[in-house]
């Protein structure tokens, strides 16, 4: 992977623009929280490639944080990828957030189980375990009550989901720093180095990590079963 690649971050309300030329990260945009991703995500790699020389038909591929995180911003994130991907037909790697944070725990850690909230009293959750030096899934991403979660055993936590679950843990689940619960531009290349490209038709049909309809989809579907239920 010695060609260019950009990197897309868009899990959390904010998230990242990155560039690796030769293996290593050699510049990173901030998406500011305050302001809409779209705005700032297009214009931010154009000047990551631009200070480096390069052109969107420069890169090899781009690699995307596909989840699960914010519904919104996953499909800013994967959206823009997929058309940079399709445009100048380079490559496409979908990165899973969790496996770009599992990849930050340090070395003492040889398990960690990673979580988000997954709203109204779940939190997605999947646990990763150091094989040959690498942290690897051990069992699928789920989305469960935090108090099946707690009731599994977890003995180490990291995630954006950990102060959620702070109040649900025991003394003896240790918590992974604060500053490496969220995916770093390094841990998402490097996560993205395990996984091969889609495929061109794997391409267009590829979506976020979510496992649950989106809130607004959830709403539709209250208000849809709400007047079913009305009398005639």
């Amino acid at each position: 992977m010695g060609e260019p690649w950009l990197l897309i971050e868009t899990s959390g309300r904010g998230g990242f623009v990155a560039l690796a030329v030769g293996g290593t990260v050699v510049g990173t945009r901030v998406l500011d929280p305050g302001r809409r991703q779209n705005r700032d995500l297009a214009p931010f790699a154009g000047e990551l490639l631009a200070a480096a020389g390069l052109t969107p038909k420069s890169l090899r591929g781009v690699l995307v944080s596909v989840g699960p995180g914010s519904y919104t911003g996953l499909r800013v994130g994967l959206i823009s990828a997929k058309v940079l991907a399709y445009a100048v037909g380079c490559e496409l790697i979908a990165v899973p957030t969790f496996a770009a944070i599992a990849a930050l725990a340090p070395a003492e850690f040889d398990k960690v189980d990673v979580i988000s909230d997954g709203l109204q009293g779940l939190v997605y959750c999947q646990r990763y375990e150091r094989a040959a030096g690498v942290m690897a899934a051990a069992n699928a991403l789920q989305i469960v009550p935090l108090a099946d979660w707690v009731a599994a055993g977890p003995t180490a936590v990291s995630g954006p989901g950990v102060s959620l679950a702070d109040a649900a843990l025991d003394a003896g689940v240790v918590r992974v720093a604060v500053e490496l619960r969220m995916p770093t531009a390094a841990s998402l290349f490097a996560a993205g180095l395990r996984i091969a490209p889609v495929t061109r038709e794997e391409l267009f049909a590829l979506e976020p990590l979510y496992l649950r309809p989106s809130s607004a989809e959830e709403q539709a579907a209250k208000r849809a079963a709400n007047l079913g239920e009305r009398p005639a």
